[in-house]
């Protein structure tokens, strides 16, 4: 480290002199600085806008190119007390009765009377229960009888067991404590050849200890016996077809059908569906705002004036500054970081294309216009979109799935025949991974987009000339103090002159 010495020989401010030669060295420090800090304000314009396209991006995926945007239906029901109607995959409108004679109910068998087993937490153990593996076969989703076997461990109690059993098994158990019963109810309805549970314990002492402990036996010796319920099928008549189904919710020609009450006879039901207009039209009309928002945010993004004199401010300049000039400087600095830049202006163009090509769907609509969607009049707007909701609602009554063909028809022949929001959401792609290779993400090191590598670049120069600088100063120093020693020396030997020559 170098010995520094103030001006206590010379009488001069050697601080004050330094720090001014040394503020004339650090401009090219400074201009680095301003560089980097410029870049990074570059990199992170460059991040906003590829946040905004990205929300764009989602929300075709999420929306215009989704066929459950296009489908949603108004249903009309005569009796929705007794029949709940929802559309799942259709595509056009439906129309029905149902005549329900019948709801499907559960199987279930219950304890034939009071057990022995007095609470749930006692181990099943202490009342004399040895079985090691309990067996439930029930009826499944697929309307087919499954077994499923549970182990019974020395630890468990009545609770744990209940736990084993709803979990892994295709019943729902449950234990009364009070009654000092148990029962087993199917978790799915219907019924078929044998379609009642039926439970068998074996592993103990003797097997069926389980089964005989709790009343659970079905034979005519047994004493209780266990009460049976099984299991029946939905009865109905659809259409004028008489049938069957082994669940109350089902499907039919891609709508979902709950029965809920049994109908009086000659009473059927009737139920019809319309395209649910405005929510289609919110969707499409949510696509048109957050389209012109994008114009909107890159128009004025790439269009911003640069203003070359108002650059980064150093933390030197920032201290002789209010808040609210740094506030208004940086405002200005800022500006224009991606003035007319080209992968924006690029992005704007082809979605613009995109918008106005031809779709060759086969449907009724090849293009925004045939839906009521257009390009304003004003050129200033920059080609944003307008709508004429009359026209929109009318295009989505007459034919929703031909709306849905304009955005997402899919080919794998020729581009003319894919959707708009398949070519939009290609430009939005090309556009997001050309500013992703240029900025980065947030999650992105340095090295590996372009002006990431810069900033590395300037850092690295900026560390080097920070090293520089000491040196230069040390030097200052240096020099500074050896002046002050030889003025000492000289003051110190003329003071011994005079003395030698007064004495």
């Amino acid at each position: 480290m170098v010995l520094r010495i103030g001006g206590l020989a010379s009488g001069m401010d050697i601080d004050s002199l330094v720090e001014q030669l040394m503020t004339a060295e650090r401009v090219p420090l400074d201009k680095l600085n301003q560089k980097k800090t410029y870049t990074e304000w570059q990199r992170d314009d460059y991040r906003e806008m590829n946040t905004l396209l990205l929300s764009m991006d989602k929300l075709l995926s999420d929306g215009l190119q989704k066929q459950s945007t296009f489908i949603k239906k108004t249903i009309n029901s005569s009796n929705s007390d007794a029949l709940s109607v929802k559309n799942v995959t259709s595509t056009v409108d439906f129309s029905g009765s149902i005549q329900i004679n019948k709801l499907a109910t559960a199987a279930s068998i219950k304890s034939g009377g009071e057990t022995t087993v007095n609470n749930s937490t006692s181990t099943l153990r202490s009342f004399g229960i040895d079985d090691t593996k309990l067996t439930i076969s029930a009826i499944d989703a697929n309307g087919a009888m499954a077994s499923k076997d549970i182990e019974i461990t020395e630890t468990d109690t009545m609770d744990s067991l209940i736990a084993k059993i709803n979990q892994q098994s295709g019943v729902t158990a449950f234990y009364d404590s009070v009654s000092k019963q148990i029962s087993f109810t199917a978790k799915n309805t219907g019924g078929i050849d044998g379609s009642e549970i039926t439970l068998n314990s074996s592993g103990g002492t003797v097997d069926g200890n389980f089964i005989t402990k709790l009343n659970l036996g079905t034979s005519a010796t047994d004493t209780p016996k266990a009460v049976v319920t099984e299991g029946s099928n939905a009865e109905f008549v659809y259409n004028g077809i008489t049938t069957e189904r082994t669940s109350n919710t089902f499907r039919i020609n891609g709508v979902e059908l709950t029965l809920k009450q049994v109908t009086e006879s000659g009473k059927p039901v009737t139920f019809s569906s319309t395209a649910d207009v405005d929510s289609i039209y919110d969707s499409i009309k949510t696509f048109v705002d957050k389209y012109n928002e994008i114009i909107d945010k890159i128009s004025d993004k790439i269009g911003e004036t640069k203003y070359r004199d108002y650059a980064p401010l150093s933390d030197a300049q920032k201290k002789e500054m209010t808040d609210d000039d740094i506030e208004k400087w940086e405002e200005k600095a800022k500006s224009g970081t991606l003035k007319n830049d080209q992968i924006l202006s690029s992005v704007l163009t082809k979605m613009r294309s995109s918008l106005g090509s031809i779709v060759n769907t086969g449907g009724a609509f090849k293009r925004l216009s045939d839906i009521g969607i257009s390009t304003t009049n004003n050129y200033l707007e920059g080609g944003k979109l307008e709508i004429d909701e009359d026209k929109l609602k009318e295009a989505i009554t007459a034919d929703p799935n031909s709306v849905y063909k304009l955005f997402q028809n899919s080919s794998a022949k020729t581009s003319s025949e894919n959707g708009l929001a398949q070519m939009v959401r290609a430009n939005l792609k090309t556009a997001m991974d050309d500013i992703k290779t240029k900025a980065g993400s947030s999650s992105s090191v340095n090295n590996t987009f372009t002006l990431g590598k810069l900033l590395n670049q300037y850092s690295s120069r900026i560390t080097d000339f920070e090293d520089r600088l000491k040196n230069i100063e040390d030097r200052y120093w240096s020099r500074f103090t050896a002046m002050e020693t030889a003025i000492n020396n000289a003051n110190s030997q003329s003071a011994y002159l005079t003395s030698m020559m007064s004495s």
